[in-house]
């Protein structure tokens, strides 16, 4: 192969149709379509009595208004659990209306069809739902003491209940070992709740083909596949007869992969039931409260360690707040209690995490998906250790480092994939020394005391991580070339604006020699390719990713042996330049890939002048003695392959900040921002990059912003972008990048994920910064100004 673009920091091509507003989005289609508007519970816990409609039927324009009770067979019943784990002894899920009982603000109760959404509104204000109140059960430790239920059948609250432990290397248990060590610490942390904000929310439209029998349904989702099964097992359709498309989608960092929403059902099934097309698009608020959260932890740390800093043994206890409901099981975690780990050897592990139910909304993975909580843990023990022993904060770091020659590492963890917790590669020590390099680090004192001569207070904190990426089962990819030499790929995940369209076409342009301008991607359209899981958990490009280039490899290993015939020469022989088979070393020995395409294909009928040379007068090298379609082959030039990892990739990465508070408003202010990050072979590193940055940008609303605020009735005291704060592009630092390459043993690319790796370490490298500069402990994150000034408060 010449034409390498693979690791080339290749402009993203989608970027300029949707920075001129040519995207199309959910809310862009279906523009004569019914809308729909939802009544949804104004109270965290009650019991629905009566639901009166009737000042609402004379409302001009309404089409219909559906309560539980006008739900048909499976549509009545509670939506999917969608991973069940044998630790989630009491799972429950929602009704797609509620039915009988409310468990959070925002739960739909009424589904409103009109001629616009107007007037649809109008209609929901007049209906009247009268509610017997029940005690609502806000905040985790609140919801652990079970003095009130919100499911009457859940003992305690307790959802989940998982221990996992590993012995250290002489056979004692995380608390003996703890029970001997030199020197322990006990102490608590807290994560609050938060929620990712996509700046467009869940849309559905959907349109019913009578005669054809078949639905069409357009979601704002991450999981067009699974959307696809969810509503043909509801509606009670043949697979076959339901396509989902997933148009541009403007974000979805987690929330949008659950599947089905209830509007994901109850849409379809009105644009079935009234034979008209039907759409509903979420408004801001209902976001805040009806769609996923995630983050709340309470966590209760135990550690003992030797002189060097050597962990000698952890014991960690989670209570996780996981909302009314757990569609989505208890992945969160799951992966809060493994990724806890990070880069490091433990002598011996216990954890151990009660999942809890509160009458706030659901909580599902959202960028990061639990490792923020579990980095935040595992950093803040190590910054605990070395403030304890006197020691740098990066020599006890590299006293605990699985060290290169240690991999693959088994952590004898069971993953979120269900398989063991088996590191695949990586070089910790050297991404330290970079991180170390590239802040300054051992510099820092001098510019501390520099800045105090002047009256300014700054600190230096780092943390380290690890991410399980390329999470299978599998995925799929779809290669096509035409006879016009173009080269059509699909695969059945979805995009939410990580450049698959651009990495995708470097991964089939390098494989089939072609320029990346002939090549074009479509993601998460089921009529182009019917079997997916999702985009979730930085595994797009390891999945997906190696599933295309596996079905390049079957596409090129045919047009070799296709041209070979041509051409009268050996297919080891043949390479493929700028979409031009020839022999190597003699470009005048050659045919176009387009050409191969046509041969591929053999016709009875000219549909043009290229076309002719396929037809079976055209002569040509062909045997007489041979099918024109041989056995155990295809017309057409086209592959299909699936990817299937036997376990999840492991990317790293480190992260170093510099702060600055200010003594008298008590603001946090970033200086400086610095990511090694080593995801394997880097298929585009300019896109990496983008990842990144976007993902610090989120990580430092999280560390210094973003909370959801609930009083103790339940009621989201900030949901509306004028009180849910979130950083400007001011707030968000200049974020310096070194990037480390271990290829991963694991997929043929060599690749890892990084998709998420940007927010997961950075409320606790501002933790860490931030104590440094005060001199104050920080044990809760985020960390606004007042909360900062409050602690100055308290240490007097």
């Amino acid at each position: 192969m010449t034409t390498k673009l693979f690791g080339e920091p290749v402009r993203r091509r989608e970027d300029a149709r949707l920075i001129t507003g040519r995207g199309r989005y959910l809310d862009d289609l279906g523009a004569d379509a019914l809308a729909v508007a939802f009544v949804r519970s104004p109270h965290a816990h009650a019991r629905i009595r009566d639901i009166d409609v009737s000042a609402a039927l004379d409302v001009e324009g309404l089409v219909a208004i559906y309560t539980w009770e006008d739900l048909p067979g499976a549509l009545a019943e509670p939506l999917p659990l969608l991973i069940p784990h044998p630790a989630l002894t009491h799972g429950r899920t929602a009704y797609p209306l509620a039915r009988e009982i409310v468990r959070h603000v925002g739960e739909p109760v009424v589904m409103v069809v009109a001629r616009d959404r107007y007037l649809a509104e109008d209609a929901c204000s007049l209906i009247r739902v009268d509610y017997e109140m029940r005690k609502p059960v806000v905040g985790v430790e609140e919801a652990a003491e079970a003095v009130h239920l919100v499911h009457e059948d859940v003992p305690g609250n307790v959802g989940a209940h998982l221990v996992q432990e590993v012995p250290s290397a002489d056979g004692r248990s995380a608390r003996e070992a703890i029970e001997t060590a030199p020197h322990t610490l006990t102490f608590r942390l807290d994560v609050e709740r938060s929620a990712c904000m996509p700046l467009e929310g869940k849309g559905v439209y959907a349109r019913w083909d009578a005669d054809d029998q078949s639905l069409r349904v357009y979601s704002s989702t991450q999981s067009s596949t699974s959307v696809r099964m969810a509503i043909a097992a509801k509606l009670g359709l043949p697979l076959p007869k339901v396509e989902v498309i997933a148009p541009d989608v403007g974000g979805g960092f987690g929330v949008k992969i659950v599947h089905p929403w209830p509007e994901e059902v109850l849409i379809p099934w009105a644009a079935r039931l009234l034979g008209r097309e039907v759409k509903w698009t979420e408004d801001r608020r209902e976001h805040f409260v009806s769609s996923s959260h995630e983050r709340g932890q309470v966590q209760f740390v135990r550690v003992g360690f030797d002189d060097d800093g050597r962990v000698l043994g952890l014991d960690v206890n989670i209570l996780h707040d996981h909302g009314a409901y757990t569609p989505y099981g208890i992945i969160v975690p799951i992966i809060t209690s493994t990724q806890l780990l990070g880069p490091y050897k433990i002598g011996a592990y216990r954890v151990e995490f009660s999942s809890i139910y509160t009458n706030t909304v659901q909580v599902t993975p959202y960028r990061g998906a639990g490792r923020p909580q579990g980095v935040f843990c595992m950093e803040r023990t190590m910054d605990r250790i070395a403030a304890h022993l006197g020691l740098d904060r990066t020599e006890v770091r590299a006293a605990n480092l699985i060290q290169p020659d240690e991999f693959p590492y088994d952590q004898g963890l069971i993953f979120q994939d269900g398989r063991p917790l088996i590191y695949d590669s990586g070089n910790y020590p050297e991404a330290l020394r970079m991180l170390k390099e590239l802040i300054g680090w051992d510099s820092f004192p001098e510019m501390k005391a520099a800045a105090a001569a002047e009256g300014r207070t700054i600190g230096i904190g780092l943390a380290c991580y690890v991410e399980g990426t390329g999470v299978g089962p599998y995925e799929g990819g779809h290669v096509q070339v035409t006879s016009d030499g173009r080269v059509h790929v699909s695969t059945g995940l979805t995009s939410q604006g990580q450049g698959h369209e651009t990495v995708f076409a470097q991964i089939a342009a390098t494989e089939l020699g072609v320029p990346i301008e002939n090549v074009s991607v479509v993601t998460g359209d089921t009529r182009r390719f019917g079997y997916a899981v999702g985009t979730f958990a930085s595994r797009a490009a390891v999945m997906s990713g190696n599933a295309i280039a596996l079905a390049c490899r079957k596409v090129r290993e045919k047009a070799l042996r296709i041209a070979a015939d041509a051409l009268e020469a050996d297919p080891r022989d043949l390479e493929i330049t700028d979409g031009v088979v020839h022999v190597a070393g003699t470009p005048s020995a050659s045919i176009p890939l387009a050409t191969v395409a046509v041969l591929s294909n053999p016709l009875r009928y000219a549909f043009d002048e290229e076309a002719q040379r396929a037809t079976q007068f055209a002569g040509g090298p062909s045997s007489m003695d041979r099918p024109p379609v041989e056995e155990g082959t295809e017309p057409g030039l086209e592959g299909r392959d699936y990817y299937s990892p036997i376990r999840s990739t492991f990317a790293c990465g480190m992260h170093a900040a510099i702060v600055e508070t200010d003594p008298l408003t008590a603001e946090i202010e970033i200086l400086r921002y610095a990511v090694v990050h080593d995801c394997g072979r880097l298929i585009n590193p300019m896109i990496v990059e983008g990842q990144i940055h976007g993902g610090v940008a989120q990580g430092v609303g999280g560390a210094l912003y973003e909370k959801m605020a609930y009083d103790e009735h339940g009621q989201l005291l900030n949901a509306s972008f004028m009180d849910f704060l979130m950083p400007y592009a001011t707030e968000v630092p200049r974020i310096e990048t070194a990037h480390l390459e271990t290829p991963s043993p694991l997929n043929p690319l060599g690749i890892k994920g990084a998709g998420e790796a940007g927010v997961i370490p950075v409320s606790a490298v501002i933790a860490a910064a931030v104590e440094d500069a005060e001199g104050i402990r920080i044990d809760r994150m985020p960390i606004s100004p007042s909360d900062l000034h409050h602690l100055r408060l308290e240490a007097g």
